[in-house]
């Protein structure tokens, strides 16, 4: 008589329709990092808040959240360089190639 665990026949827990009501889709990888972009596993197909649909090939997508990029929704690292009003930031911070102080303003060459 062959055995079989006890949570073989067990019912799916998890919650929505069916399987066999809805299509498959791949799962994709969210990665959020502190005062930076959101990185998703690509391609993907963004809608913008006004009906806009945009879309990348790319197998790694940044996703700006501090809405500063000339690329938005895609970031360009604009995050690095300034910094929200009130947010602090430690000289480790500072994007020195980019020839700023840590407040975002750009240094005169003599200093």
């Amino acid at each position: 008589m062959p055995t079989s665990s006890p949570h073989e026949n067990a019912p799916n827990r998890k919650s929505g329709p069916p399987p066999d009501s809805r299509e498959a889709r791949p799962v994709r990888r969210v990665t959020l990092e502190q005062g930076g972009p959101v990185l998703v596993e690509g391609p993907l197909e963004v809608t913008l808040d006004d009906g806009r649909t945009v879309t990348s090939d790319r197998f790694m997508v940044a996703l700006c959240t501090c809405r500063r990029s000339r690329a938005y929704p895609w970031c360009d690292t604009s995050h690095r360089r300034r910094s929200r009003p009130g947010a602090e930031r430690t000289p480790a911070d500072t994007d020195a190639s980019a020839g700023c102080d840590a407040a975002g303003r750009r240094r005169s060459p003599h200093e």
